[in-house]
């Protein structure tokens, strides 16, 4: 199945995890966020939520500033 990642295109196995994503793509780390079909998700749900082909993932990682 295909999903779009920051606007580039990933192949996954059919019912991939967002938190299985993550680890593939070594993301699931401190500092990330994720917002899936323009909802950000909790991390806490990051393991719960299954990928559909389609679906559209974006990365945020966090910045320190002042």
């Amino acid at each position: 199945m295909q999903v779009t990642v920051n606007e580039e295109f990933l192949q996954l196995t059919p019912g991939t995890s967002l938190q299985g994503m993550l680890v593939q793509l070594q993301q699931d780390k401190p500092g990330v966020a994720v917002a899936l079909n323009q909802q950000v998700v909790a991390r806490s749900q990051w393991s719960q939520i299954t990928l559909n082909g389609g679906d559209q993932i974006t990365l945020f990682h966090a910045i320190a500033g002042g």
